[in-house]
């Protein structure tokens, strides 16, 4: 059985080759479709509570942090006021949240909320919503929470290297009324690339990754850090609430005994039930509410292990019950989450929208009208396309526009070798169809796992006016092109139209 750190024989191409969509398994069969994860933590997290008053404020810059866990070997990050994962913003939903970032790193940077449906000035994107904040500069974001649920932050600008060196942080709107738990915790799940010095490789934007699954790392965290064994009492219920925040990997975690239920998909309720085949599947940028309750005797452990890649499992974190118990038996509390405001769209009336994913390597030849123009985007330097376009930067013509208040449906058609975890800005959707099936629970997401050769259908009301980023969370995938703007209303509301 492999430990926490990832397959560390093997040469980190050969890894990332292996975590291809052909060797997406576990034991009980082929994992394709997005489900759900464990969240937990294994150490108290820095909670910041929102001031009545002042902003909080979030500086990016240089640290050292341990992430093996071992005290005396230390790695240079790049990290929110000297942690990773930066600090646990914490609210009542309908309360605001001002924050001001500060840009202590010597490049150019924005804050995205990921997940929360802000007014387009604030959502962090540069060149479309906001000017890129600059090296020394600081902006003040300002929103209110709409939505109950798991969200967290994170740069959007070279993400790809700004989120795999450390800059991120857990974002948590508290329901006003909540499901009754006995505690509350976060796991943010990450890899990371680390040299046999300790140090996170500097090999980022190489092609490779680009077109093949992303950067994969060889060593997993759980809060920043190596995860020591998680203590638990028996009759005792926990909610535990995971974020994916790693540039590409997909997380498939094995609870063994343990039985965890899902109660919320990317901070939105959904209805209670168990992932499937008891395995729970996660993307990048995906977050997952579980409640998990403890039935195993006092003195018992169980061992939470990461199935996603055949051949590359690994034994995750051990959970062992206290010998003093909580309870006799687990209580029987409501597991059912009050519903946000989101509206509810019209599938009869909704304007559909063919969506094609295209690119990277091992995929399917290039055909039709946009064959030549990719070809030529492709000796331009771009390795992924949709509906025959790749992105350069984040200002770009709309990949459609959308009259405010109305109902669309995007078919989502992976053409591709690779997974794509698929995240639309300002909105959140119902997953409505996967390859002309109806989904069981008709969840809303704000990001999708659609598979190779899958096809998956999301519905939404256009309601959040201005230029919104659609795009893979695979951070090396949006950078080479993965990366389109959807239109909502007369455009953008933030800076765009300043710059």
């Amino acid at each position: 059985m492999r430990s926490r750190v990832v397959s560390a024989m093997l040469p980190l191409q050969i890894q990332a080759d292996l975590m291809s969509s052909s060797v997406l398994f576990t034991r009980r069969g082929l994992l394709r479709l997005g489900g759900a994860a464990f969240a937990a933590a294994t150490m108290p997290m820095p909670g910041t509570s929102q001031p009545a008053s002042e902003p909080l404020r979030l500086r990016a810059a240089l640290s050292r942090v341990h992430l093996a866990g071992v005290p005396e070997n230390s790695s240079a990050v790049w990290a929110y006021n000297g942690g990773v994962p930066g600090p646990e913003i914490r609210v009542r939903q309908g309360e605001p949240i001002r924050v001001r970032a500060e840009n202590g790193l010597a490049e150019e940077t924005t804050v995205h909320w990921h997940g929360i449906r802000t007014p387009n000035a604030m959502d962090g994107v540069p060149h479309l919503t906001q000017a890129p904040i600059p090296a020394g500069g600081e902006f003040l974001y300002e929103f209110d929470a709409v939505d109950a649920g798991t969200f967290w932050y994170h740069p959007h600008q070279r993400s790809s290297e700004q989120v795999g060196r450390g800059l991120y942080g857990p974002l948590i709107i508290e329901e006003h009324d909540p499901i009754r738990v006995d505690r509350d915790l976060i796991w943010m799940l990450d890899d990371w690339r680390m040299t046999d010095a300790g140090e996170i490789s500097d090999d980022f934007g190489n092609r490779h990754d680009a077109a093949h699954n992303g950067r994969v790392g060889n060593t997993v965290t759980i809060n920043g850090t190596s995860p020591e064994p998680v203590a638990v009492r028996r009759g005792e219920r926990v909610r535990l609430r995971l974020i994916n925040a790693a540039n590409a990997r997909i997380f498939a975690l094995d609870f063994g005994d343990l039985d965890p239920v899902i109660v919320a998909l990317d901070g939105q309720p959904v209805t209670p039930h168990a992932p499937a085949e008891g395995i729970v599947v996660i993307g990048p940028a995906m977050r997952i509410d579980l409640v998990l309750d403890m039935a195993g005797h006092p003195g018992s452990r169980t061992t939470v292990r990461d199935v996603a890649y055949q051949g590359l499992e690994y034994d995750l974190v051990e959970v062992r019950y206290d010998e003093a118990p909580l309870r006799k038996t687990v209580p029987d509390w409501s597991l059912d989450l009050p519903a946000n405001p989101l509206r509810e769209p019209d599938i009869a009336a909704a304007t559909r929208h063919k969506v094609v994913f295209n690119g990277g390597m091992m995929g399917q030849m290039m055909m039709g009208d946009d064959a030549a123009s990719m070809m030529q985007q492709m000796r331009d330097g771009a390795m992924w396309f949709i509906n025959g376009q790749a992105a350069d930067g984040h200002v770009m013509d709309p990949l459609v526009s959308m009259a405010l208040g109305t109902s669309h449906v995007f078919a989502m058609d992976n053409r591709t070798t690779w997974h794509h975890p698929i995240h639309l800005h300002g909105h959140s959707f119902r997953v409505i169809a996967r390859n002309g099936e109806p989904t069981r629970y008709r969840e809303w997401q704000d990001t999708v796992l659609v598979a190779p050769e899958e096809t998956v259908e999301i519905a939404f009301v256009a309601d959040n006016p201005g230029d919104w980023m659609f795009h893979c969370h695979i951070l090396e995938h949006q950078a080479a092109g993965m990366m389109a703007v959807v239109r909502v209303g007369d455009g953008a509301t933030g800076h765009r139209a300043n710059l």
